[in-house]
Protein backbone atom coordinates (compact mmCIF):
# COMPACT_ATOMS: atom_id res chain seq x y z
CA UNK A 1 0.00 0.00 0.00
CA UNK A 2 1.12 3.49 -1.12
CA UNK A 3 0.31 7.00 -0.12
CA UNK A 4 0.83 9.52 -1.93
CA UNK A 5 1.12 13.42 -0.26
CA UNK A 6 1.76 15.40 -3.92
CA UNK A 7 5.31 14.48 -4.82
CA UNK A 8 6.66 12.49 -1.51
CA UNK A 9 5.50 8.35 -1.11
CA UNK A 10 6.16 6.57 1.87
CA UNK A 11 5.86 3.18 1.47
CA UNK A 12 3.78 0.98 4.38
CA UNK A 13 4.26 -3.00 5.11
CA UNK A 14 0.90 -4.95 5.50
CA UNK A 15 -0.08 -8.08 6.02
CA UNK A 16 -0.26 -10.26 3.05
CA UNK A 17 1.00 -9.67 -0.88
CA UNK A 18 -0.35 -7.86 -3.37
CA UNK A 19 -0.95 -10.80 -5.87
CA UNK A 20 -2.84 -12.47 -3.61
CA UNK A 21 -5.17 -8.96 -2.48
CA UNK A 22 -5.53 -8.57 -6.27
CA UNK A 23 -7.70 -11.27 -6.57
CA UNK A 24 -10.01 -10.88 -4.37
CA UNK A 25 -12.28 -7.43 -3.90
CA UNK A 26 -11.21 -4.54 -2.14
CA UNK A 27 -14.04 -4.43 0.76
CA UNK A 28 -14.26 -0.79 2.12
CA UNK A 29 -16.82 0.42 4.73
CA UNK A 30 -17.98 4.20 3.78
CA UNK A 31 -18.83 6.36 7.48
CA UNK A 32 -19.99 9.52 7.15
CA UNK A 33 -20.93 12.86 8.54
CA UNK A 34 -21.22 11.56 12.16
CA UNK A 35 -21.22 15.27 13.71
CA UNK A 36 -19.86 13.93 17.05
CA UNK A 37 -19.45 16.47 19.99
CA UNK A 38 -17.06 16.82 22.76
CA UNK A 39 -19.47 15.29 24.82
CA UNK A 40 -21.20 11.91 24.55
CA UNK A 41 -24.56 13.62 25.26
CA UNK A 42 -24.33 15.96 22.56
CA UNK A 43 -27.38 16.01 20.12
CA UNK A 44 -27.62 16.94 16.63
CA UNK A 45 -31.67 18.10 16.09
CA UNK A 46 -32.90 16.44 19.01
CA UNK A 47 -30.60 12.79 18.29
CA UNK A 48 -27.70 11.55 20.45
CA UNK A 49 -24.78 11.58 17.75
CA UNK A 50 -22.73 9.68 19.78
CA UNK A 51 -25.46 6.60 20.79
CA UNK A 52 -26.37 6.87 16.89
CA UNK A 53 -22.63 6.29 15.43
CA UNK A 54 -22.59 3.27 18.17
CA UNK A 55 -25.67 1.37 16.71
CA UNK A 56 -24.61 1.85 12.87
CA UNK A 57 -20.96 0.71 14.55
CA UNK A 58 -22.46 -2.30 15.85
CA UNK A 59 -24.57 -3.16 12.10
CA UNK A 60 -20.82 -3.13 10.74
CA UNK A 61 -19.72 -5.38 13.16
CA UNK A 62 -22.62 -7.88 12.01
CA UNK A 63 -22.15 -7.46 8.86
CA UNK A 64 -19.14 -6.77 7.54
CA UNK A 65 -16.66 -9.73 8.90
CA UNK A 66 -13.57 -8.98 6.96
CA UNK A 67 -12.54 -4.63 6.11
CA UNK A 68 -9.60 -3.62 4.12
CA UNK A 69 -10.06 -0.11 4.56
CA UNK A 70 -12.56 2.27 6.61
CA UNK A 71 -13.17 5.99 5.12
CA UNK A 72 -14.58 8.65 7.20
CA UNK A 73 -15.98 10.98 4.48
CA UNK A 74 -15.97 14.23 6.46
CA UNK A 75 -18.15 15.91 9.30
CA UNK A 76 -16.96 13.64 11.77
CA UNK A 77 -16.97 16.51 14.29
CA UNK A 78 -20.35 19.04 14.94
CA UNK A 79 -17.86 21.17 17.09
CA UNK A 80 -14.57 20.42 15.72
CA UNK A 81 -13.49 19.21 19.08
CA UNK A 82 -10.56 17.20 19.92
CA UNK A 83 -12.60 15.24 21.74
CA UNK A 84 -14.72 14.11 19.13
CA UNK A 85 -11.75 13.45 16.87
CA UNK A 86 -10.39 11.19 19.23
CA UNK A 87 -13.67 9.17 20.25
CA UNK A 88 -14.12 8.45 16.74
CA UNK A 89 -10.79 7.19 16.28
CA UNK A 90 -10.73 4.76 19.16
CA UNK A 91 -14.25 3.41 17.77
CA UNK A 92 -12.85 2.75 14.59
CA UNK A 93 -9.45 1.28 15.74
CA UNK A 94 -11.52 -1.39 17.12
CA UNK A 95 -11.83 -2.97 13.80
CA UNK A 96 -8.68 -3.50 12.67
CA UNK A 97 -8.31 -1.76 9.87
CA UNK A 98 -6.96 1.10 8.27
CA UNK A 99 -9.34 4.50 8.06
CA UNK A 100 -8.52 7.33 6.47
CA UNK A 101 -10.55 10.45 7.27
CA UNK A 102 -11.69 13.63 4.88
CA UNK A 103 -12.57 17.12 6.02
CA UNK A 104 -15.94 18.10 5.89
CA UNK A 105 -17.28 21.85 6.19
CA UNK A 106 -17.69 21.36 10.22
CA UNK A 107 -14.19 19.85 10.44
CA UNK A 108 -10.91 21.56 11.35
CA UNK A 109 -8.25 19.98 10.03
CA UNK A 110 -5.63 20.38 13.00
CA UNK A 111 -7.35 18.77 15.74
CA UNK A 112 -7.57 16.18 13.32
CA UNK A 113 -4.16 15.71 12.50
CA UNK A 114 -3.58 15.53 16.01
CA UNK A 115 -5.90 12.83 16.56
CA UNK A 116 -4.17 10.91 13.73
CA UNK A 117 -1.04 11.29 14.93
CA UNK A 118 0.33 12.85 11.21
CA UNK A 119 -1.15 13.82 7.90
CA UNK A 120 -0.74 10.37 6.21
CA UNK A 121 -4.71 9.14 6.70
CA UNK A 122 -6.09 12.47 5.79
CA UNK A 123 -7.36 13.95 2.41
CA UNK A 124 -5.68 14.73 0.47
CA UNK A 125 -4.06 11.39 -0.20
CA UNK A 126 -4.09 8.06 -1.74
CA UNK A 127 -4.44 4.63 -1.06
CA UNK A 128 -2.95 1.74 -3.28
CA UNK A 129 -4.00 -1.98 -2.96
CA UNK A 130 -3.64 -4.59 -5.47
CA UNK A 131 -5.51 -3.27 -8.90
CA UNK A 132 -7.15 0.14 -6.67
CA UNK A 133 -6.23 3.54 -6.23
CA UNK A 134 -8.58 5.24 -3.71
CA UNK A 135 -7.84 9.24 -3.95
CA UNK A 136 -8.86 11.14 -1.11
CA UNK A 137 -9.62 14.53 -2.22
CA UNK A 138 -10.16 17.56 0.51
CA UNK A 139 -13.16 19.31 -0.74
CA UNK A 140 -13.57 21.99 2.29
CA UNK A 141 -13.01 25.26 3.32
CA UNK A 142 -12.97 25.51 7.31
CA UNK A 143 -15.85 27.71 8.47
CA UNK A 144 -17.40 27.84 5.44
CA UNK A 145 -20.42 25.37 4.24
CA UNK A 146 -20.24 24.77 0.23
CA UNK A 147 -17.19 22.82 -1.10
CA UNK A 148 -15.00 24.66 -3.25
CA UNK A 149 -11.16 22.47 -4.53
CA UNK A 150 -7.81 24.83 -4.34
CA UNK A 151 -6.12 24.23 -7.12
CA UNK A 152 -3.20 22.67 -4.81
CA UNK A 153 -6.02 20.33 -4.24
CA UNK A 154 -7.12 19.88 -8.14
CA UNK A 155 -3.19 19.83 -9.17
CA UNK A 156 -2.94 16.77 -6.39
CA UNK A 157 -5.46 14.78 -8.40
CA UNK A 158 -4.00 15.52 -11.47
CA UNK A 159 -0.87 13.89 -10.06
CA UNK A 160 -2.22 10.81 -8.39
CA UNK A 161 -4.51 9.86 -11.80
CA UNK A 162 -1.42 10.64 -13.78
CA UNK A 163 0.30 8.05 -11.71
CA UNK A 164 -2.20 5.45 -11.50
CA UNK A 165 -3.02 4.91 -15.28
CA UNK A 166 -2.59 0.51 -15.03
CA UNK A 167 -5.43 0.66 -11.85
CA UNK A 168 -8.86 0.87 -10.99
CA UNK A 169 -9.52 4.46 -9.32
CA UNK A 170 -12.22 5.79 -6.97
CA UNK A 171 -12.10 9.53 -5.85
CA UNK A 172 -13.78 10.29 -2.62
CA UNK A 173 -14.78 14.16 -1.05
CA UNK A 174 -16.92 15.78 1.17
CA UNK A 175 -19.25 17.77 -0.61
CA UNK A 176 -21.82 16.32 -3.90
CA UNK A 177 -19.61 17.46 -7.12
CA UNK A 178 -23.75 17.34 -8.79
CA UNK A 179 -26.75 18.35 -8.23
CA UNK A 180 -29.01 16.14 -5.42
CA UNK A 181 -32.24 17.40 -6.96
CA UNK A 182 -32.41 19.18 -3.24
CA UNK A 183 -33.09 23.19 -3.63
CA UNK A 184 -31.29 24.15 -0.27
CA UNK A 185 -28.98 21.46 -0.30
CA UNK A 186 -27.54 22.21 -3.82
CA UNK A 187 -26.56 25.78 -2.62
CA UNK A 188 -24.00 24.04 -1.13
CA UNK A 189 -22.49 21.90 -3.74
CA UNK A 190 -18.49 21.99 -4.68
CA UNK A 191 -18.52 25.37 -6.49
CA UNK A 192 -16.27 24.70 -9.11
CA UNK A 193 -17.06 21.24 -9.66
CA UNK A 194 -16.89 22.15 -13.49
CA UNK A 195 -13.16 22.36 -12.91
CA UNK A 196 -13.39 19.03 -10.73
CA UNK A 197 -15.32 16.94 -12.99
CA UNK A 198 -13.69 18.20 -16.35
CA UNK A 199 -10.40 16.62 -15.32
CA UNK A 200 -12.36 13.18 -14.01
CA UNK A 201 -13.84 13.36 -17.67
CA UNK A 202 -9.77 13.35 -19.35
CA UNK A 203 -9.61 10.41 -17.53
CA UNK A 204 -10.80 6.50 -18.28
CA UNK A 205 -9.83 4.39 -15.08
CA UNK A 206 -12.22 6.42 -13.38
CA UNK A 207 -14.59 3.72 -12.14
CA UNK A 208 -16.64 5.98 -9.05
CA UNK A 209 -16.56 8.88 -7.03
CA UNK A 210 -17.88 8.94 -3.86
CA UNK A 211 -19.08 11.67 -1.13
CA UNK A 212 -21.11 12.76 2.26
CA UNK A 213 -21.99 15.99 3.16
CA UNK A 214 -25.78 15.27 2.17
CA UNK A 215 -27.03 12.70 4.52
CA UNK A 216 -28.87 11.05 1.61
CA UNK A 217 -27.92 7.88 -0.08
CA UNK A 218 -27.80 7.99 -4.16
CA UNK A 219 -26.40 5.54 -6.69
CA UNK A 220 -26.21 7.24 -10.74
CA UNK A 221 -23.65 7.20 -13.77
CA UNK A 222 -22.64 10.10 -15.26
CA UNK A 223 -20.53 9.78 -18.40
CA UNK A 224 -19.55 5.74 -17.31
CA UNK A 225 -18.66 6.63 -13.65
CA UNK A 226 -20.54 5.52 -10.56
CA UNK A 227 -21.87 8.37 -8.64
CA UNK A 228 -22.68 7.31 -4.57
CA UNK A 229 -23.82 9.45 -1.72
CA UNK A 230 -24.05 7.77 1.36
CA UNK A 231 -26.35 8.02 4.24
CA UNK A 232 -25.25 9.44 7.69
CA UNK A 233 -24.84 8.10 10.88
CA UNK A 234 -27.31 10.37 12.41
CA UNK A 235 -30.05 12.64 10.94
CA UNK A 236 -31.61 12.00 7.67
CA UNK A 237 -32.05 14.74 4.63
CA UNK A 238 -35.13 14.48 3.37
CA UNK A 239 -34.55 13.49 -0.69
CA UNK A 240 -35.64 16.45 -3.49
CA UNK A 241 -36.90 18.78 -0.91
CA UNK A 242 -36.76 22.63 -1.71
CA UNK A 243 -36.43 23.56 2.06
CA UNK A 244 -34.43 22.48 5.01
CA UNK A 245 -36.09 18.59 5.58
CA UNK A 246 -35.56 15.57 7.53
CA UNK A 247 -36.59 12.00 6.84
CA UNK A 248 -37.93 10.33 9.40
CA UNK A 249 -38.71 6.85 8.19
CA UNK A 250 -35.11 6.58 7.27
CA UNK A 251 -32.70 4.76 10.00
CA UNK A 252 -28.91 5.89 10.25
CA UNK A 253 -26.76 4.15 8.26
CA UNK A 254 -23.56 3.42 6.68
CA UNK A 255 -22.24 2.42 2.86
CA UNK A 256 -20.37 -0.95 1.86
CA UNK A 257 -18.19 -0.96 -1.50
CA UNK A 258 -16.49 -4.03 -2.91
CA UNK A 259 -13.95 -2.99 -5.41
CA UNK A 260 -13.26 -5.85 -7.65
CA UNK A 261 -10.23 -6.56 -9.67
CA UNK A 262 -11.67 -5.97 -13.08
CA UNK A 263 -12.72 -2.84 -11.90
CA UNK A 264 -16.96 -3.40 -11.41
CA UNK A 265 -18.10 -2.03 -7.62
CA UNK A 266 -20.93 -4.00 -5.66
CA UNK A 267 -22.13 -1.78 -3.42
CA UNK A 268 -25.16 -1.18 -1.16
CA UNK A 269 -26.61 0.97 1.64
CA UNK A 270 -27.40 -0.45 5.12
CA UNK A 271 -28.94 1.11 8.06
CA UNK A 272 -30.23 0.52 11.54
CA UNK A 273 -33.18 -1.69 12.22
CA UNK A 274 -35.54 -2.26 15.24
CA UNK A 275 -34.74 1.68 16.40
CA UNK A 276 -36.51 4.58 16.46
CA UNK A 277 -35.09 7.27 16.33
CA UNK A 278 -36.98 10.97 17.26
CA UNK A 279 -36.03 14.02 16.07
CA UNK A 280 -36.89 17.64 17.66
CA UNK A 281 -38.44 19.52 15.23
CA UNK A 282 -38.30 22.68 17.15
CA UNK A 283 -34.53 23.17 16.02
CA UNK A 284 -33.84 24.56 12.66
CA UNK A 285 -31.05 23.81 10.15
CA UNK A 286 -27.80 21.89 11.24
Amino acid sequence: MYFLRYKKKVKLVRDGILSKQSQQPLRVVQISDSHLFASTAGQLLGLCTEDSLKLVLDKVRLEQPVIDVILATGDIAQDASVEAYQRFHQHLETFGAPSYWLQGNHDITSPMITTLGGKSRLSPCVIDQGPWRIIMLNSSIEHQVPGKFTPRELKFLRQALDESLDKHVMVCLHHHPVPMGCKWLDTQVVRNADEFLGIVDQYTHIRAIIWGHVHQESDNVRNGVRMLSAPSTCVQFKALSDDFAIEEDLNPGYRWLHLNPDGSIDTAVSRVEGVRFVIDWSVKGY
